[in-house]
């Protein structure tokens, strides 16, 4: 994307870079990926042409925005503009946005293929006031014959159900790290970006399923590092390292409280929350092949603990000192037995 020409002749026009995640944003269903029986039934749709109502919740980044947007494009096709009011969270949706903006929307007259109506997206409707939903019901069957609804939400349970019932809902999965990785291969190609394969692994393994985090993982390491590397995605990225991570929990499987008291103490100094250590320490030892299966489930089940403790508000290196004391009682134990 070019920016206008400057008045002076002699300075050249600013050349604005998209982000990657808007630059490779997938244009058709059959682009999007992940979820492939959602998508499927969403092709279906796309070639009977009739919409109807929709609602589309999972995770955030997994692609839920984009293929209400790809229906629509391959539904209205050059009337799309026309034809598309999409509000997000970021909007006012109270009741009298409900009552005026959407309400003209649907009321007005727009040219459009034929069969084909117009389509409302409501992106993070689970924020919307109960308020706002209440009045939107009616709304959705007044102006059903020439107007769809899209909502798309991280939690279902938060739409009331009289909308629930209105439509029909689609639930969208995280994607797995195959998909992921498929995906930052390809972008990292098109950008001629320079990776080691642990880069990439890493990119994967910071994101959780979620292809926006992954892509925009994936740029601002290149960009700020110029090679996308273990260490410098974990650098952008900001989290405990899994290596040392790992270290802390073969301390713990070897019950030697000292060495892993001393790793924490080591990543508590670099600054990261308790939060932060105690999610990546789930993590990697989700991963951890040496653990046997049966300490794997107890050790989990004690970080889950002090998972809980800490969202309560006891963040401090005690606490993680004392989840690390139990993983290593529980193994003394174990080895009694």
């Amino acid at each position: 994307m070019v920016a206008p020409t400057a008045s002076s002749s002699t300075s050249a026009a600013p050349v604005y870079e998209l982000p990657w995640v808007e630059k490779y944003r997938p244009l058709k269903l059959d682009d999007v990926v992940g979820n492939r029986a959602t998508i499927e039934r969403l092709k279906v749709i796309e070639h009977e042409g009739n919409c109807p109502h929709l609602m589309i919740s999972g995770l955030p980044g997994i692609g839920k925005t984009t293929s209400v947007h790809c229906l629509a494009h391959a539904l209205l096709g050059d009337a799309y503009k026309e034809g598309v009011l999409e509000l997000n969270a970021s909007d006012e949706r109270g009741i009298d946005v409900v009552r005026n903006k959407i309400k003209n929307f649907a009321q007005k007259k727009v040219s459009l293929p034929p069969g084909k109506h117009k389509i409302i997206i409501l992106d993070e409707a689970d924020s919307m006031t109960v308020g706002a939903q209440q009045a939107l019901r009616r709304t959705m069957e007044i102006y059903s014959n020439t107007t769809r609804f899209c909502f798309a939400c991280n939690q279902s349970n938060k739409i009331i159900d009289p909308i629930q019932s209105r439509c029909a809902i689609l639930r969208y999965g995280k994607l797995s790290e195959e998909e992921v990785m498929k995906r930052l291969l390809e972008v990292a190609a098109y950008e001629k970006v320079e990776y080691t394969d642990a880069g990439l692994e890493a990119l994967v393994f910071t994101s959780e399923g979620d292809m926006r985090q992954a892509i925009n993982n994936l740029q601002s390491t290149w960009t700020g590092m110029g090679l996308v590397t273990p260490d410098n995605v974990f650098k952008v990225c900001d989290q405990p390292h899994p290596i040392l991570v790992r270290q802390i929990l073969a301390a713990c499987q070897k019950g030697d409280i000292d060495v892993a008291m001393e790793k924490l103490d080591e990543i508590w100094g670099n600054g990261y929350a308790a939060v932060d250590i105690v999610t990546t320490l789930f993590r990697v030892t989700k991963t951890m092949d040496s653990l046997p299966e049966a300490l794997k489930l107890e050790f989990i089940k004690e970080i889950g603990w002090t998972h809980m403790r800490i969202l309560e508000g006891v963040s401090t290196v005690i606490q993680l000192g004392a989840c690390l004391a139990r993983l290593c009682k529980m193994v003394s134990e174990v080895k009694q037995t």
